[in-house]
């Protein structure tokens, strides 16, 4: 009498055997070279330290939020909101600065180095045809609209 015998772990072996084989013709083999990462977000505006020292001979900007299209509302507000937040943020260094010392800055260049520098205050660029300055007089940043030939024109 022929007596069948079966072991449990052949049909498992096999399957293990099918799987290997099938999986292995998609194998993609991993690039040796790690790709580069972008070093800030697509959506991060791009910074500048660049505040030149006002004069009063352009036209300062008040950047006011006006929705002309409730649908679009959002991106129409997004340039003055992010200009208005540059403003608050000097304003408040500044005031941080007049606190300490027990007055303001007393020109542009102690401006940039004493607020700006030493706090490493980067603020974002503002919109193409303008420009933040710093009014020494009044101790504010103040946005103006750049000369012709600054804003590539």
């Amino acid at each position: 009498m022929l007596r069948r015998t079966s072991s449990p772990a052949i049909p498992w072996t096999i399957g293990l055997i099918l799987a290997a084989s099938l999986g292995c013709g998609g194998v993609v083999q991993e690039s040796q070279e790690t790709p580069a990462r972008p070093s800030r977000h697509v959506l991060a505006p791009k910074m500048t330290q660049d505040i030149d020292e006002f004069q009063g001979d352009r036209e300062v900007v008040v950047p006011d939020v006006e929705i002309s299209n409730p649908y679009t509302g959002a991106l129409e507000a997004y340039e003055p909101i992010k200009q208005q937040l540059a403003q608050l943020n000097i304003e408040h260094s500044v005031e941080l600065f007049h606190a300490l010392e027990g007055r303001y800055p007393k020109d542009h260049e102690e401006f940039m180095q004493r607020v700006i520098r030493e706090n490493n205050i980067r603020l974002p660029e503002p919109g193409k045809g303008f420009e933040y300055q710093y009014d020494v007089d009044r101790h504010e940043l103040v946005i103006v609209k750049s000369k012709p030939d600054d804003d590539g024109s």
